[in-house]
Parts: structure tokens; C-alpha cells; sequence
């Protein structure tokens, strides 16, 4: 099976509620999973493994204080992605005119580095009533074939 490194952005924690909903998903499937809840750039594996970006967005369409440093450094990056595939889940709320800002901005940059997305950018709006956790599992379920 695969390996999946969980890289979650998040300012008040129901995005990694999110993540680890992916990572009990995956795990149940037979892959294996590492959950990045700190992620810091330089340390996460980006050979024969696979990214999930697990983000929701703050302010006027920022990122998560805790994943800012790691877009950051991943825009400036040289290293050659371009065997990285990738997916983005971001949470929102589309009342906002910046909703999931930072998963559409962070997806953007891996296109623009290379990477190859397994499956489109999925986007979770929290101003409908969902449950986030049960949807990206089944969602993961669903689409086990492209993972």
C-alpha cells in the first residue's frame, strides 16, 4: 500500500479532527500514515510517500499560524517535487469572501512546484450542516481506487 504524510493547518483544532479522520480512513485501507500536526518543511518526507494538506483558513485568507512557516518554506524551496503526488482538503466557511483561501493558495504552490494532484483540491463548507470528520472518510472510502 501507500504512505501518506498528514500536514494539517489549523488555528482552533477542527481541522485536525479532519486530519485524523483521513488518517484512521487510510490506516483502515492498510496505508500508512504519519500525522504532521507541527509540520516544519525541511523534516517531512517527500520520496515514495504521498502529501495530504489538511488546512482550514484565518483571517483575510491566511494561513494557520502552525502551517505558515512550512508554506513558506515550500515556496522557496529548490527541491525537485515533481514525483510528489499530493492532495489539499481545506475547510471554510463560504460566508466568507476568502473561503479555504489557504488550501486553494497552498494547492497552487505544489501545482507551480510540480507536484502531481492525485485528486482534486476537496473543500468542506462549515456554514452548511456537516460533519466534516464523516465526510472525508467516507469520501477517502470512495475514492480508495485513485489512492
Amino acid at each position: 500500500m501507500s504512505r501518506y504524510q498528514i500536514i494539517v493547518g489549523s488555528m482552533l483544532g477542527g481541522t485536525e479532527y479532519v486530519a485524523e479522520a483521513c488518517e484512521e480512513a487510510l490506516n483502515t485501507l492498510g496505508h500508512q500514515t504519519q500525522l504532521h500536526l507541527t509540520p516544519n518543511f525541511n523534516q517531512i518526507e517527500n520520496k515514495n510517500t504521498n502529501w495530504i494538506i489538511c488546512t482550514s483558513t484565518h483571517g483575510a485568507g491566511d494561513y494557520p499560524d502552525n502551517i505558515e512557516k512550512f508554506a513558506l518554506d515550500l515556496k522557496n524551496s529548490q527541491q525537485d517535487l515533481s514525483a510528489l503526488n499530493y492532495l489539499v482538503i481545506g475547510i471554510g466557511d463560504s460566508n466568507y469572501d476568502t473561503f479555504c483561501y489557504a488550501a486553494k493558495n497552498i494547492n497552487n504552490l505544489l501545482l507551480s512546484k510540480g507536484c502531481k494532484e492525485k485528486l482534486a483540491l476537496k473543500l468542506f463548507d462549515m456554514s452548511l450542516d456537516i460533519d466534516p470528520e464523516d465526510l472525508i472518510q467516507h469520501w477517502i472510502k470512495e475514492n480508495k481506487d485513485l489512492l
